[in-house]
């Protein structure tokens, strides 16, 4: 078997990934090399993987450098156990379905069969952790939007938790499609799962923005916000941060009238609780 690297720049990865799923749908590893390096790989036997020119194509200016290599036959049962379940105290667990249920408040089956993990990435973590603590609004408006849904995990936690209606959102087909298969899987209904461009289109109105973006696409969401003020949620739970990005992010959204609640990291990565409520 033969393992397929690539590896593109950080601030060009979610975009990567998206036409890389194109050449691989089968399903793509993700690693996290350096603050600014993220790695994806494929598996194949000779002859089965993408070749060089559409891989160059498909990624274009993003890619920094190929590899392959040759890994053992049991490979497969390897990567299952890459995948451990993330367990949050006694409130939640998040487990691949191979694994068997822990006791615990909230458990959630994820199936990371295509590029999005089960929840365990640390920018993942972060915002499940907060969403856990985050109040449950009182009266009728717990409307959340999962902006950049990948698995639907953070979608499918708010929904368990009492939010919703919850809609999820992802530039990724294949993201749409996991987001309603794990939606099924765990017997939640969302409001809403559908493809959607940060670059053409608004985010829907909701209370609450789950918000797990690359920081070019925090900011960018941020000037949309700018021209649609009506818009801008109550409250915003931002990962997929750098811990060095936070300062520019809160920035940006200050300028928006919201201010920082909470602050979470684990490892290089950070979450921002963010809030437009006054007092």
């Amino acid at each position: 078997m033969i393992r397929l690297a690539l590896r593109v720049r950080r601030e060009d990865a979610e975009i990567a990934l998206a036409e890389l799923l194109e050449l691989a749908p089968a399903g793509v590893e993700e690693v996290d090399v350096s603050a600014d390096l993220v790695e994806y790989a494929v598996y194949g036997a000779p002859g089965e993987l993408p070749a060089l020119p559409a891989l160059q194509a498909a990624v274009g200016g993003a890619l920094v450098s190929v590899s392959t290599s040759e890994v053992a036959d049991d490979w497969a049962e390897r990567w299952r156990e890459f995948h451990q379940p993330l367990r949050l105290g006694g409130r939640l667990e998040v487990r691949p379905p191979w694994r068997a249920a822990a006791d615990t408040e909230i458990n959630l089956v994820i199936d990371p069969g295509q590029a999005f993990g089960t929840g365990a990435h640390a920018t993942t973590a972060l915002c499940l952790a907060m969403l856990l603590e985050l109040e449950l609004p009182g009266g009728a408006d717990r409307t959340v939007v999962d902006l950049g849904c990948g698995s639907g995990v953070l979608a499918i936690l708010a929904a368990r938790l009492g939010w919703g209606p919850v809609t999820a959102l992802d530039y990724d087909p294949l993201a749409v499609e996991a987001t309603q298969a794990n939606a099924a899987v765990n017997g939640v209904a969302l409001e809403a799962i559908e493809r959607f461009d940060l670059r053409e289109s608004d985010v829907p109105p909701a209370r609450l923005v789950l918000a797990n973006l690359l920081a070019p696409l925090l900011l960018l969401w941020g000037q949309r916000l700018a021209a649609a003020p009506t818009h801008r949620p109550e409250t915003i739970i931002a990962s997929g941060l750098l811990i060095s990005e936070c300062d520019r992010i809160r920035v940006s959204f200050a300028t928006l009238g919201y201010k920082e609640i909470r602050h979470e990291t684990r490892q290089e990565w950070a979450a921002l609780l963010l809030s437009r409520r006054v007092g």
